[in-house]
């Protein structure tokens, strides 16, 4: 069976709650398909830099894709940046400027996106940026908002991934849970939606699966199992 590359996300996907405890056995689950041969990549809203150190301790493939696609670590110093954070923190300030109670969150340094508490409607800000040009979109992890630049999401970024390692649609398996996570699964011949997946997202994933986060990641992998466990 070909090596196959999975694009996981972390966030309400290997995590057990709301803090980003990670769900052990989902971490297992994946170090194993990495020990038989396949890839195993972070694919986050979070920094890229968490999603590497992540991949170090978890003993999965040491690259990840972090900031929504806006930035992707594939070593200690090594960052290629797709987004554009002055544009984002220009829009951030515009938003305040309109909007009441818009908030940065408390996160890992970020390098190409701006990250937002959910304390305000993000369809009225959605509209704002589109009626003034702004050159950013805004999306909803359910960890946080992300205002990223226009174009940048977690499938522009894993695109730059399939580059580095020269593979292709048919090799890759996304497993996500959130709005973020659908250009994701564009890009993958397989794409998996959680059982905490909101409906919008399960009806664009190939796969879904009844139980939610880490548990669903199991289950999904146990179903998958027939398809790669052989290298």
């Amino acid at each position: 069976m070909k090596q196959k590359t999975f694009a996981v996300d972390i966030d309400g996907t290997i995590t057990e709650n709301g803090g980003g405890r990670i769900h052990l056995g989902a971490l297992s689950a994946l170090r194993h398909l990495k020990n038989i041969g396949h890839n195993v990549i972070f694919v986050s809203g979070r920094s890229s830099v968490e999603g590497y150190l992540l991949s170090i301790f978890g003993g999965t493939t040491n690259i990840a894709v972090g900031e929504n696609g806006g930035c992707i670590t594939n070593g200690v110093n090594n960052h290629k940046l797709l987004g554009n954070k002055a544009e984002c923190v220009k829009a951030f300030e515009f938003l305040k400027s309109k909007i009441d109670n818009v908030k940065e969150k408390p996160v890992f340094p970020r390098l190409t996106e701006v990250v937002l508490q959910r304390t305000f409607d993000i369809e009225s800000a959605k509209k704002i940026i589109l009626e003034n040009n702004l050159n950013v979109s805004l999306s909803d992890s359910q960890y946080a908002f992300h205002i990223n630049s226009n174009g940048i999401n977690k499938g522009r970024g894993f695109e730059e991934v399939m580059k580095m390692l020269s593979i292709t649609k048919n090799d890759v398996i996304a497993i996500g849970d959130s709005e973020t996570d659908v250009p994701l699964f564009k890009i993958a011949q397989i794409s998996v939606a959680l059982g905490n997946s909101l409906e919008d997202v399960k009806s664009q994933a190939t796969m879904n699966v009844s139980a939610k986060s880490g548990d669903g990641v199991i289950e999904a992998l146990d179903k998958l199992a027939p398809t790669f466990s052989e290298v």
